[in-house]
């Protein structure tokens, strides 16, 4: 499955630990407990999808290769994780494509969100994903809407210290 990390290609390598790195940090407890995203697969799902779209955003018109790496990975990972839920085989492949529009439908919704200065376009955009239209505790869309500016505008992908 991962066999085309194994090449001699230094940005593989570097994709595959970005993409570990941005799960690392859509795993954060805060997520999870504060902001009160949904602690299934599909909130985390939501919220891996979150960060890499940030990180694309960053490498978006920088390195395409790297950017093409993560977007392997987490489509390998994705894979294996599908399986590893008991999806049949005949089923994967239907499955891997609703992900994949719905990764790229929330990254162009986010990135057209992070370009506009009007935060209640991104609020909505989080609220009808992260949250599947379910309001959570006032002020975690909010909370969750600044930590996504905050990351996307920082001068580093310095997650760590948002998620934290």
């Amino acid at each position: 499955m991962f066999d085309w990390l194994k090449t001699r290609d230094p940005r593989r390598r570097q994709g595959a630990e970005m993409y570990k790195r941005m799960v690392e940090l859509a795993r954060a407890p805060r997520f999870y407990a504060e902001l009160g995203v949904p602690d299934t697969v599909e909130g985390r799902f939501e919220m891996i999808s979150l960060h890499v779209a940030l990180l694309l955003r960053r490498l978006h018109g920088v390195d395409g290769a790297l950017a093409e790496a993560v977007i392997k990975t987490m489509w390998a990972d994705l894979d294996v994780a599908i399986r590893e839920l008991g999806i049949g085989d005949l089923s994967v492949g239907k499955k891997m494509k609703l992900l994949a529009q719905n990764f790229y439908g929330r990254a162009a919704a986010y990135d057209q969100a992070l370009k506009s200065e009007d935060s209640a376009e991104l609020q909505a955009a989080l609220l009808r994903n992260v949250y599947d239209g379910e309001p959570p505790a006032p002020g975690a869309v909010a909370a969750l809407a600044e930590y996504v500016r905050d990351a996307a505008v920082g001068p580093e992908l310095d997650l760590d210290r948002r998620a934290a």
